[in-house]
């Protein structure tokens, strides 16, 4: 049989905030505060998935019915 070869030490991820290490009960962030900032940035928009504009159905030019289908 072969010999066991011991695991390498994974590698831990930096906060993605401040690049400190992580605490172990707050993965991935270093502290309460970047956690926080974290979510802040979440809820105000500022981390968003780029993709095609929407049309708005409530304007002139949006993606709703025309006054002329409606009459009809």
């Amino acid at each position: 049989m072969g010999t066991i070869q011991p695991m390498r030490a994974r590698r831990r991820a930096k906060c993605p905030i401040c690049g400190k290490a992580p605490a172990a009960d707050l993965q991935p962030f270093c502290s309460r505060r970047c956690a926080q900032i974290d979510l802040g940035r979440w809820l105000n928009g500022s981390y968003a998935i780029p993709g095609e504009q929407v049309p708005d159905p409530n304007s002139p030019e949006g993606g709703g019915a025309s006054k002329d289908e409606d009459e009809v």
